[in-house]
């Protein structure tokens, strides 16, 4: 492990926190983290974001304790219940059935761990969709199976469009890592772009 530069570790196996990520032009490395992501009974969305981003940073942090590392999560929830990834078309029609002209709220933690301590925030993002019809709805998921996100519509591309707003501090927090917060972070510790 390097003395005086530790390097830069992003816990995820996530592609799109990798990318996300990239855009900052600092050197850093993937690890999963490898945990139990079940919530607890009576645990809120928003504690379980927060404990789960903890967690994937402390999983690899113990392995790499001279590294900075980042964990992130993101929670979103409809009602008061979590909105989960649908991992179906038929289950994201569903989805994106039952959150037509409704508000989402994605809450989105990062932590990141240094030997010095932890530096942690959750950012909320709403995002109000637009009344669907079911056309709509087909149509988009034959275009962009959006399978594997939470609300079954990436914001960050063709989801967008079944959106009627989107209110953040954070515009990269829906994607699943708060740029603007990573950043001030990666700053206070020494890591700056393309250095």
């Amino acid at each position: 492990m390097p003395n005086s530069d530790p390097k830069l570790i992003l816990a995820s196996s996530s592609k799109y926190r990798k990318e996300l990520l990239e855009r900052l032009h600092i050197p850093f490395e993937c690890i999963s983290p490898n945990i139990d992501e079940t919530q607890h009974p009576s645990e809120t969305p928003v504690a379980l974001s927060i404990r789960l981003a903890k967690e994937k940073a402390q999983a690899v942090f113990d392995q790499y304790p001279n590294s900075v590392v980042i964990g992130s999560d993101q929670v979103a929830t409809f009602d008061g219940k979590t909105v989960g990834k649908a991992g179906s078309i038929e289950k994201a029609k569903l989805q994106l059935k039952e959150l037509s002209g409704k508000t989402v709220d994605f809450n989105t933690s990062i932590c990141v761990m240094h030997a010095g301590g932890i530096m942690r925030d959750t950012v909320l993002t709403k995002c109000v969709f637009r009344n669907l019809t079911e056309q709509e709805i087909s149509n988009y998921l034959s275009i962009e199976p959006a399978i594997d996100t939470a609300g079954s519509a990436k914001a960050e591309s063709l989801g967008i469009t079944l959106m009627e707003s989107i209110t953040s501090d954070d515009p990269t927090a829906i994607i699943g890592l708060p740029l603007i917060r990573t950043s001030e972070f990666l700053r206070k510790l020494g890591f700056f772009p393309a250095k």
